[in-house]
């Protein structure tokens, strides 16, 4: 994962007053880009170590049931979540359970890829659960483009937003600018520079969705 996107809008999450359950596909520990980690914020320090030994010991996805003691599922980017997600059934699960309950679905960057979990093999439906909705994802130009300044070390094996958009997902970004947006409970920021942005618009409708279901 990345770091920024994912402990930036874990502090807005933690400051509205949730705590976390983090999860893999296989349980292993999340690994974070550690280039990119902001070595002086204290803020992004303090939300790590708060949430260090649940990184180092993740649940898997499989052992989490149903949701009904969770507010939002929420999935930071970073090319590490293209590996095993999308094509994780138990995430499908999780997704569509949220998506049938209008639950705050939140994430950024490469995050989107996720979208395509929602009908793989296995989850019992094979339309994705996001047609039709706008979001926002790291565009597939300028993932070509990264290899030639050093980001990547080629070209990406995959297209996320091709990929999200073949299964009638509305990609409404044609750059990255730190922007997000929201369409009924998907919330999205379209990169790392969006993880504050993310936070400040997601947090309040945790709050909201919280209160209206009594957790």
């Amino acid at each position: 994962n990345h770091p920024v996107e994912m402990l930036v809008p874990m502090l807005h999450f933690r400051d509205a007053g949730f705590s976390f359950d983090i999860a893999t596909a296989n349980g292993n520990p999340v690994v974070l880009e550690m280039w990119a980690y902001p070595n002086k914020d204290a803020n992004v320090a303090s939300i790590h170590d708060e949430v260090r030994a649940m990184m180092e010991k993740p649940k898997r996805l499989d052992e989490i049931p149903d949701l009904d003691s969770y507010t939002a599922i929420f999935i930071p980017g970073g090319h590490g979540c293209m590996l095993n997600l999308p094509q994780s059934v138990a995430l499908g699960k999780l997704l569509n359970q949220a998506h049938e309950r209008s639950m705050p679905t939140v994430t950024l960057c490469h995050g989107p890829s996720v979208f395509l979990s929602t009908c793989v093999d296995g989850t019992g439906q094979s339309e994705c659960a996001y047609k039709g909705y706008k979001s926002m994802c790291f565009t597939d130009k300028t993932d070509a483009f990264t290899p030639s300044v050093g980001y990547l070390p080629g070209p990406m094996p995959w297209k996320v937003q091709e990929s999200i958009v073949a299964k009638g997902v509305i990609v409404i970004n044609e750059k990255e600018t730190g922007a997000v947006t929201y369409d009924r409970e998907l919330i999205t920021g379209d990169s790392p520079d969006a993880g504050h942005n993310l936070g400040v618009l997601a947090a309040p409708m945790l709050v909201k969705y919280a209160l209206e279901n009594n957790l």
